[in-house]
């Protein structure tokens, strides 16, 4: 997808690679978009709050995030029994887009496709992930490398990488790819309601969430 994406954008980083505390996102642009936005279902009965949305060439709102338990940090740090301290599942929404001319007419914008959903959510696990082993100073090289690899594997979900998982959507049974690593798992699949779900999380199994339509935005902010 050929847009100016701020969906996996965080917070600048502090010194030793923990993000500086950010102001709670604003609703405005969500407020924008054409398309419904998507959550955990209400069996999720933790924090939700607001990431950021992505937007294309000409300002138009094209994909956007809900966080849903912690807000997590770049790192993910694990407690004595060795499970992550920070749960939380992001849920992505994506506008299901034709290949459609760009803003200014020279070219052609690629179609929004599951594949797009699963890129978004692996690009935004790896955000807030960091082999703690690792030298900050090695961090771009490796997140370079690691977004790479994520969309290679958007742009195969039927290699051997990705399984497929049924999880409810507004009640309704829909399958989605899924993949697990070191860092989370990530799945991506689509609705009945012109968007595609990409989802990521960690100390979360993803084995019991829904998702359902959000009724009200505004609520959130």
């Amino acid at each position: 997808m050929e847009t100016t994406s701020r969906a996996v954008a965080q917070a600048p980083a502090a010194e030793g690679g923990q993000q500086v505390p950010s102001a709670r996102r604003t609703v405005d642009g969500y407020l924008r978009a054409p398309f419904p936005w998507y959550g955990l279902d209400e069996a999720f009965t933790g924090p939700r709050w607001l990431m950021q949305v992505g937007t294309a060439a000409d300002g138009a709102v094209e994909h956007g995030s809900i966080g849903h338990g912690d807000e997590p940090s770049v790192r993910g740090e694990t407690g004595s029994d060795g499970e992550p301290r920070e749960k939380f599942a992001v849920v992505v929404t994506v506008a299901a887009q034709p290949s459609r001319r760009s803003a200014d007419g020279t070219g052609l914008l690629e179609a929004t496709t599951v594949s797009s959903a699963a890129w978004l959510a692996g690009v935004g696990l790896l955000s807030f992930t960091w082999p703690g082993q690792m030298d900050h100073s090695l961090r771009d090289d490796w997140l370079e490398q690691q977004t790479e690899t994520a969309w290679a594997l958007a742009d195969d979900l039927d290699g051997p990488d990705w399984s497929t998982l049924s999880l409810p959507v507004d009640g309704v049974p829909t399958p989605f790819h899924y993949r697990e690593s070191e860092f989370g798992w990530v799945l991506a699949g689509s609705t009945q309601q012109g968007v595609h779900v990409g989802a990521y999380g960690r100390g979360m199994s993803a084995y019991g969430l829904g998702f359902a339509q959000i009724k009200d935005i505004a609520s959130y902010a």
